[in-house]
């Protein structure tokens, strides 16, 4: 190894933006075991199905949709 580098003349990653970053979410059990069973189905790994899932609600800018109902419709039920 050299003691001293230049990088005067290097460049930035121009893929440094596409870098994933690893994070920590909760998905309830019947969701993963769904993404896992499509995983078995198109041998490609769960998080990876996700990871797609996420990015091309992201990307078409999908909104979720939530209706709340008042306490007093929910009473009873």
């Amino acid at each position: 190894m050299r003691d001293e580098y230049d990088f005067s003349k290097a460049k930035r990653n121009p893929y440094a933006k596409a870098l994933k970053r690893q994070v920590t979410i909760n998905i309830n059990g019947d969701t993963i075991d769904y993404f896992k069973d499509m995983a078995g189905e198109t041998g490609i790994p769960y998080q990876v199905l996700i990871n797609l899932y996420l990015t091309d609600c992201a990307e078409a800018k999908r909104k979720l949709r939530l209706t709340w109902m008042p306490d007093s419709e929910t009473a009873g039920k």
